[in-house]
């Protein structure tokens, strides 16, 4: 896992993620969410964004992908009825 300048986190990836899946370290801390996979198939990386204030204590350390990418929220927009 790398810091990119930008404040993204990059993640070599060794199995396959989709985009919003939550990436977290080996005692089930969530640390980033995948927002785009970039690089070369063979040898793909993940750009994520960082789910925590510290995430320079987890800069080279192993991630791993939560089984199931969270559930979308519901528009709770309260809809305007025309009379």
């Amino acid at each position: 896992m790398h810091l990119a300048t930008s404040g993204r986190v990059i993640v070599r990836l060794s199995k396959i993620v989709t985009q919003d899946q939550i990436l977290c370290d080996e005692n089930s801390t969530k640390v980033a969410k995948v927002t785009e996979l970039i690089g070369p198939v063979s040898k793909p990386y993940a750009s994520a964004i960082s789910l925590t204030n510290n995430i320079k204590k987890f800069v080279g350390k192993k991630m791993f992908a939560s089984e199931a990418p969270p559930a979308k929220k519901q528009n709770r927009r309260k809809q305007k009825w025309k009379q």
